[in-house]
């Protein structure tokens, strides 16, 4: 039951609040006035104070200061008449949620409680209760850490929520950037308006550009009708621009001018259009390298790494590791409606020994993997995937993971020759000779090793998406955002 602090010394108004919220099984004290209310904070945890900004000895905004100070992580709702809605938006920008002009309703109080409240509970810092990160519309993905590691990147989150610069998340896939994205979204200021995700790397190049700015009917063949971009969409929200990193240096020229300039124009149209939107851009690509290299421009990584946020691999935050069991294993039971205890020690163990190169989604998978298979009442060694317990030879059958051949894939990539192979549906051509020089390239080789692996997968499980992902170790989404990539139709395997 969460605890309710309403502070205003108009008895009536306070009594009227007070019977509300008890209503809606919320537990309330009151304080006639902003000193009271700082005593009271001080003496009792509170999750949110409603307060008034006029009042006698101390007023709503010097009693939200005095809070702040003692508890961060208390959400303070301010209550002004409409000629003191100047002082309200000033609290906002002190560290109030938000405020409510009288006369208030007890639906729009409540509403307005339960959405700060959700919001508070995506990001728990260090000074909040407990060290957790939940995100996602449907609840469903949370953030666990209680690693040095995962504590810094709280902080880093609960600073950049409270302005609008532009921000990198760097980390490998699978470590939730999304999510640290949503994060600072739904805990900043920005946090009413939109969260458009747009994925960078699973749009082709020639039609990024009409996703982001939008295109004119008949720009170009195949636009019938006007088209509203991303940027013009979010507007007033975030655009979380994840796999920045594979975008296009024409692409990325256009999109510094939005960053600098805040106005784009739509493909195909004379007209400017200005935009209010924050910019989160995500990748696991190695900038510097990118720079060195002339992939990415400098001036762009700078604009947007004023904050940067890392998030570390599983394997660098072990101590986190028995957490997310846990997490996954009541999210799995809830979902499955099991009674599944954990892991017994010994699965636990060899989980903790693992790597984890996919990270979170692939230990959030092989948990699901394991609620399949397992039969008893906790995860055992005998449940979970091979390649985590370490067993090298493994017949295949129906209950078992698929082998797929990765020497076969990697010598058809590296060995294969246009000439040896006419006609054939993959046809592998990464080097190109100039004179003498062989020149080789490692992006091209990359998508084509990552091409062929995937039609394979998709062979070897009959075309079917869930199977696949769970049998090549692929994370579900990242197979999808290949598929598309790579324009792959799983119905050719059924």
């Amino acid at each position: 039951m969460h605890k309710v602090l309403v502070v205003d010394d108009d008895k009536v108004l306070q009594q009227s609040v007070k019977q509300a919220l008890e209503y809606h099984h919320f537990k309330v004290d009151v304080a006639d006035n902003g000193k009271e209310a700082v005593g009271a904070v001080y003496r009792e945890k509170y999750d949110l104070v409603v307060m008034d900004v006029n009042m006698p000895e101390m007023d709503g905004l010097e009693a939200l200061t005095e809070i702040k100070k003692h508890d961060s992580s208390i959400i303070v709702l301010i209550l002004t008449a409409y000629s003191n809605v100047s002082d309200a938006v000033r609290a906002v920008k002190e560290g109030a949620f938000n405020y409510l002009e009288k006369p208030i309703t007890t639906e729009n109080l409540v509403a307005l409680i339960k959405r700060a409240l959700k919001a508070r509970s995506m990001v728990e810092t260090t000074a909040f209760s407990a060290p957790t990160l939940s995100l996602g519309s449907d609840g469903d993905d949370k953030f666990v850490g209680e690693s040095n590691s995962m504590q810094k990147v709280f902080d880093v989150i609960s600073k950049l929520a409270k302005v609008n610069t532009p921000v990198l998340i760097r980390g490998e896939s699978g470590t939730g950037k999304e999510l640290v994205a949503k994060a600072i979204h739904y805990n900043g200021p920005r946090k009413d308006n939109k969260f458009v995700a747009v994925n960078c790397g699973a749009i082709s190049e020639n039609l990024i550009e009409s996703e982001l700015f939008g295109h004119e009917k008949g720009a170009f063949t195949g636009a019938d009708a006007r088209k509203i971009g991303k940027f013009q969409y979010a507007d007033g929200g975030t655009l979380f621009l994840d796999e920045i990193g594979d975008i296009s240096p024409q692409m990325q020229v256009k999109l510094l001018r939005v960053l600098q300039e805040r106005k784009f124009t739509p493909v195909g149209s004379n007209r400017e259009i200005t935009t209010d939107v924050r910019i989160i851009a995500a990748s696991h690509q190695p900038f510097e390298d990118m720079i060195k290299d002339g992939r990415f421009r400098e001036d762009l990584f700078y604009r947007l790494n004023v904050l940067p946020v890392y998030l570390p691999p599983l394997r660098d935050r072990k101590t986190d590791i028995p957490h997310l069991i846990n997490y996954y294993v009541n999210y799995f039971n809830n979902i499955h409606g099991l009674e599944v205890k954990g892991a017994a020690p010994d699965a636990l163990q060899a989980m903790q020994n693992y790597a984890w190169p996919g990270n979170i989604r692939e230990l959030r998978n092989t948990v699901e993997h394991s609620f399949i298979m397992e039969s008893s009442d906790q995860i055992t060694l005998g449940s979970l995937p091979p390649k985590i317990t370490n067993q090298e030879h493994v017949e295949t059958t129906d209950t078992q993971d698929t082998i797929i051949d990765f020497k076969g894939i990697k010598d058809s990539v590296l060995d294969r020759d246009k000439s040896e192979t006419p006609g054939d549906e993959y046809q592998f051509s990464f080097a190109t000779k100039e004179g003498d020089q062989i020149k080789l390239d490692f992006q091209r080789a990359k998508d084509q090793f990552e091409e062929e692996f995937i039609v394979q997968a998709l062979k070897l499980n009959s075309g079917k998406i869930n199977q696949t992902a769970l049998n090549a170790n692929i994370p579900k989404k990242t197979l999808l955002r290949k598929i598309e990539k790579y324009e792959i139709n799983p119905k050719d395997f059924y």
